[in-house]
């Protein structure tokens, strides 16, 4: 008897040719569910059928606002199965079910957003220069190619697949190997809200045999790419051979930074939220914390005390704010990076063990941990650790606060915590971060442009420009002269 769960390949659902592997719920280790990955041959298959659905259906043609009423429709049926898609979500990567209830309500917005955004775009009449009128218009590219994480798997997914196809292209969906439920579900979804056959695939396993087919196939136009800054290198590096252009959200080592006049309730609150919510799994953890050196031993002493208050837990729990870790190898590695620490000089003000007893005993748990006394050259506070940990420093002015913040290869997302506008704006402006938050943290719009500067990646996500990074831009002249062109007249006379 199969029992492995089908996935989509060219609009048919069926096993994949590729090995059998289960995924498992990070809060127990027990099996959620089976299923094939795709093999080669189901990738190219996908590939295919995705460039000729883009040519013979007639969604690349379809208006603007009947493209819109089919992404209308998705965001109306992720939010009519919302509490049935948290759940799956919760199982699929263990994060608290607070939390994937506002992931699946962020994808239908998304959604909702791209479709508001695909009716009322408007491509432009450019000046004229001569007897000619002159305009920008944008076109589909074909079959483009999604490659999402395993943090957030339906919020991912959505921020890619909703603009892809609001711009009207075919789309080949790679979610990451461990936490391939949501995306099959959403895929599911699509179909159901009316998109033509085979215009979307799913296609799990491992990234390093599909994702470099993909990315390596002459009919992909685009790779969209939300993971490791080393993978995206690799992916980068391809797409340079094929001539092909790439978006790419990398890895963080955000900094935040307390100065001496903020308002300590709500800089403790938004640093212990930055690092700590989503276990720190997060590319935009705020994981290096800068503190003006005045107000450093009260400010630690209370966020020490707040991150021991948090409760950490079952993840079906109501009360829950932070799971369990992703799978036992990532917690083994957040160990390791600790233990570097430690090494290194730093003393571990809290947190820094996995915690006992009752469901702790199954789960891949670890506590919140804060770390001081290390400098910003330590390697943990240069590296990505992408868990539960935070680097604390303090600092002694401005000029030095921001050096130490530009110190690092990532520049993905930064916070600064004053009651003085000005020189929060001032500080925000000079820090290199595609995002910086001022009295805030972790707070995202679907129309807000998000990326980052340098290792943390290119282009950029979100907004109403975020659909054209899936479509070729034509400029068009429509002649309005009534003359010959002049060029090509035999002088003297008629040609």
């Amino acid at each position: 008897m199969n029992n492995c769960l089908p996935i989509n390949i060219a609009g048919e659902w069926r096993d994949g040719r590729g090995e059998e592997y289960a995924t498992t719920y990070p809060a127990t280790g027990e099996e959620v569910a089976r299923l094939r990955a795709a093999s080669v041959e189901d990738v190219q298959e996908a590939i295919e059928h995705a460039h000729h659905a883009f040519l013979q259906s007639d969604w690349a043609r379809r208006l603007p606002h009947q493209r819109a009423d089919v992404l209308y429709r998705v965001a109306h049926l992720i939010r009519e199965r919302a509490e049935e898609l948290a759940q799956l979500q919760r199982q699929d990567n263990g994060k608290p079910i607070s939390e994937t209830r506002a992931l699946v309500a962020s994808a239908a917005g998304t959604f909702q957003f791209f479709g508001a955004a695909c009716e009322t775009l408007e491509d432009i009449i450019t000046p004229s220069r001569g007897e000619y009128v002159s305009m920008s218009v944008h076109e589909p590219m074909g079959v483009v190619a999604a490659i999402t994480p395993w943090n957030s798997p339906i919020a991912s997914d959505a921020q890619k697949l909703a603009p892809a196809l609001a711009a009207g292209n075919a789309v080949i969906l790679k979610p990451a190997e461990v936490t391939p439920l949501l995306s099959l579900e959403l895929a599911r979804i699509c179909e159901q809200a009316g998109l033509p056959k085979g215009l979307v695939s799913v296609l799990p396993g491992k990234g390093s045999v599909i994702g470099d087919v993909v990315t390596r196939h002459p009919l992909v136009k685009r790779v969209s790419f939300t993971g490791g800054t080393s993978t995206g290198k690799h992916i980068a590096a391809i797409a340079a051979s094929k001539m092909m252009p790439v978006s790419m959200e990398l890895g963080g080592k955000s900094a935040t930074m307390v100065l001496e006049d903020a308002d300590l309730d709500h800089a403790v609150a938004g640093v212990l939220f930055g690092i700590f919510s989503s276990s720190g799994e997060s590319c935009i953890a705020g994981s290096r914390l800068f503190v003006a050196r005045r107000i450093y031993d009260e400010f630690i002493q209370r966020l020490v005390a707040g991150a021991q208050a948090l409760r950490v837990g079952d993840p079906a729990a109501e009360s829950t704010q932070m799971g369990p870790l992703i799978t036992a190898s990532h917690r083994d590695r957040i160990e390791r990076y600790v233990a570097m620490g430690v090494e290194e000089g730093g003393s571990i003000r809290t947190g820094g063990v996995r915690p006992s007893g009752g469901v702790f005993e199954r789960g891949w748990f670890y506590t919140p941990t804060i770390i001081e006394g290390l400098s910003n050259q330590a390697r943990i506070a240069q590296e990505e650790i992408f868990g539960p940990v935070l680097v604390a420093m303090p600092f002694d002015d401005e000029e030095s606060l921001i050096e130490q913040a530009n110190d690092s290869v990532y520049a993905l997302a930064a916070g600064v915590w004053s009651r003085d506008f000005k020189r929060a704006w001032r500080i925000g402006r000079e820090v290199q971060a595609g995002t910086v938050w001022i009295n805030t943290y972790k707070q995202f719009s679907i129309a807000t442009p998000f990326g980052g500067w340098r290792d943390s990646g290119l282009g950029r996500e979100k907004g109403r420009q975020g659909i054209f990074q899936y479509m070729e831009q034509k400029s068009m002249y429509w002649g309005t002269n009534e003359q010959p062109l002049a060029w090509a007249c035999i002088q003297g006379g008629k040609q």
